[in-house]
């Protein structure tokens, strides 16, 4: 399962609009992007001062979530919990269309967006970074924002998670970190990676549950990490424990501008991709961004409440809230205390929650007037 054949399932479904005219990926392809925002797959099929092509807006509704999972709604959530619970180890093969071209690392011939007018720089968003620890027992694949330094290194923005502790536990050893960047992906690949597994659970198998046992890996030419065969473009590096560089600014999550860090650089000593690649893009704080985001800790509270409220129809964190901050939960309330033990719940399993409401089954929680009323 790819990032391509994807694509095919929704051009049969006119799910993308094609944008044929030269653009920039300065500026301009974002502003495409956020013009539509939550709307249809876009394809960007000139970009100026590159021969490949940029695809934005894959997990951009949720309804297309739904679709690449051949789930429906109303079982998105059980079905992410059931690959949780239950990962699947991917194959490893030999070869695959990711590997149709081996050569050098050069960023500079990767059309790179730069979103924002007070950004950084041009970033990676879209790409997932897969490491194992030293002793090649533990795994762990997660979404990281890529700033761009030159042809060859990028910042990484670490939070103090999986990818963290494996690049301190490499740090106590005195050694780096080899790490795979993948970009142009299936969406249950981004969405595994997204997911609240426990350290050690390594999110490939998350995804390959997702996708009914149909993902493989291959291993890196250069770096001691796998990625996906069926990816766009892998790019090996080695992130270093002992050199780092301001990272950010960069517009996170809720639209605002994230603070800038102290970030590890990573080199890259290798690319493999397939010969005439696609780009995927992402837009900060976009639909797509709050989704891949949300729906794991939608999912964490949907859980939470089914646990004390014996039936919970729908949760929608809510654009208005940055896709992470404001909660709405739709229940069939049994008892009087149901709405409260709901509130409960739902703050305890999403700590960063600051304002959640609770309403009855018959409210569609995606109609904000309809809540409001």
């Amino acid at each position: 399962m790819s990032l391509r054949s994807f694509l095919e399932e929704m051009k049969k479904g006119r799910e993308v609009v094609r944008v044929r005219d030269q653009v920039s990926p300065r500026f301009e392809v974002s502003s495409i992007m956020k013009a539509f925002n939550g709307g249809p797959v876009l394809f960007f099929e000139n970009v100026g001062g590159y021969n490949t092509r940029v695809v934005a807006n894959i997990c951009g509704t949720r309804r297309r979530i739904c679709s690449a999972l051949r789930v429906s709604p109303e079982n998105l959530y059980k079905k992410l919990i059931s690959a949780w619970r239950s990962p699947i180890s991917p194959k490893i093969v030999k070869e695959g269309p990711v590997k149709e071209v081996v050569e050098k690392a050069s960023l500079s011939r990767i059309p790179v967006l730069t979103h924002f007018e007070k950004d950084a720089g041009p970033y990676i968003t879209s790409a997932i970074v897969s490491a194992r620890s030293p002793d090649g027992k533990i795994e762990n694949v997660s979404i990281h924002r890529l700033m761009i330094l030159d042809d060859t290194h990028v910042a990484v923005r670490l939070v103090p998670r999986h990818l963290f502790k494996l690049w301190e536990t490499a740090k106590e050893e005195k050694k780096d970190l080899e790490v795979a960047i993948a970009i142009g992906l299936h969406p249950a690949v981004l969405l595994a990676a997204s997911s609240p597994a426990p350290f050690g659970v390594s999110e490939f198998g998350i995804a390959n549950a997702l996708l009914g046992n149909k993902m493989r890996l291959i291993k890196c030419e250069t770096v001691g990490a796998y990625a996906p065969a069926e990816a766009e473009i892998i790019l090996e590096g080695v992130m270093s424990t002992t050199e780092e560089t301001m990272e950010g600014p960069l517009v996170d999550i809720i639209g605002t501008y994230d603070i800038q860090r102290c970030q590890p650089i990573i080199e890259l000593v290798g690319m493999m991709h397939r010969e005439d690649y696609l780009y995927q893009a992402l837009l900060p704080s976009g639909a797509e961004h709050k989704l891949l985001m949300g729906l794991p800790r939608e999912t964490m509270i949907w859980e939470a409440v089914t646990g004390v409220v014996p039936i919970v129809k729908a949760v929608n964190l809510s654009s208005g809230g940055g896709g992470w901050l404001h909660a709405i939960i739709s229940i069939e309330k049994q008892t009087d205390g149901d709405g409260k033990n709901a509130l409960l719940a739902a703050f305890g399993a999403h700590p960063s929650l600051k304002h959640a409401v609770v309403v009855d089954a018959d409210i569609d929680v995606f109609d904000l007037e309809e809540v409001e009323w």
